[in-house]
């Protein structure tokens, strides 16, 4: 199974790191984000990745391109131009990284992967949030339901889409951010089936509205409830919330060795 995330957006909120590097390439404990979420999945066997790039996405490209020597100890002879490896280090990873333009909407990015995709279920999160969600549960459980799409839903106050679970294990509505909002909210950390596409109209989708409101109109969306960590990287001061449990040894999110 793949692992589809989005990582090409402005985050304007962000700002203060944004204008230098794009906002899944911020960086937590000297790693960008993306790092963070794409360890987290493969702690759970999920190595094949594809990153929908925009914004500032040649860097994305460019760390992946350089990930390998980044990461291992090497003698140059600049002369000859040979190198040497000493301690070689590398993630076990496949990572697939594909333009999906400046402007297009989320919707309309994860539109422009189908290609990549095959015939097969694939999981697909945001490129700023991180999570103890155990995926292998996440997966059983989208496949029990056997509808086209699964979302994770979190507990935290304020600032997100609501969703409506009145319906038991699907979501009954979605609303829009709202300070009256309860606690739980679309944290992310979706399973959907390649017929998900069929939602998804063009660049100009905004995947939080047409295609995810479109699945709970036909009863094809199933919550999935996590009660554990959750926490998205939208602000500096989320950053700083993240930075601290990382310096501070306990970061919830880190369940690899």
């Amino acid at each position: 199974m793949k692992a589809v995330l989005l990582a090409g957006g402005y985050g304007t909120r962000l700002s203060e790191e944004t204008g230098v590097v794009p906002k899944p390439l911020v960086e937590i404990g000297g790693r960008p984000i993306l790092w963070h979420i794409m360890k987290i999945y493969a702690a759970h066997g999920i190595t094949d990745f594809v990153v929908c790039c925009g914004y500032k996405g040649h860097m994305i490209k460019d760390y992946f391109l350089t990930y390998f020597h980044r990461n291992s100890d090497f003698t140059i002879d600049v002369r000859s131009n040979s190198l040497e490896l000493h301690r070689p280090v590398a993630e076990p990873w496949r990572v697939t990284l594909v333009d999906t333009g400046l402007e297009t909407m989320t919707g309309g990015r994860i539109k422009r992967i189908r290609e990549h995709i095959g015939d097969e279920a694939f999981c697909l999160t945001y490129g700023d949030g991180v999570s103890n969600i155990d995926i292998g549960k996440l997966i059983d459980f989208h496949r029990e339901q056997g509808t086209i799409g699964t979302v994770t839903a979190v507990r935290l106050p304020g600032r997100f889409g609501a969703l409506d679970l009145s319906n038991g294990t699907r979501v009954n509505h979605i609303r829009e951010k709202s300070i009256l909002d309860g606690q739980t909210i679309n944290g992310g950390f979706f399973v959907m089936e390649p017929t998900v596409f069929d939602y998804i109209e063009g660049d100009s989708s905004v995947w939080e509205e047409g295609p995810l409101t479109g699945l709970v109109n036909d009863g094809q969306l199933a919550v999935y409830r996590h009660e554990g960590f959750w926490q998205n990287m939208d602000t500096l001061r989320d950053k700083t919330l993240l930075q601290g449990m990382w310096d501070s040894g306990k970061a919830p999110w880190k369940i690899w060795d």
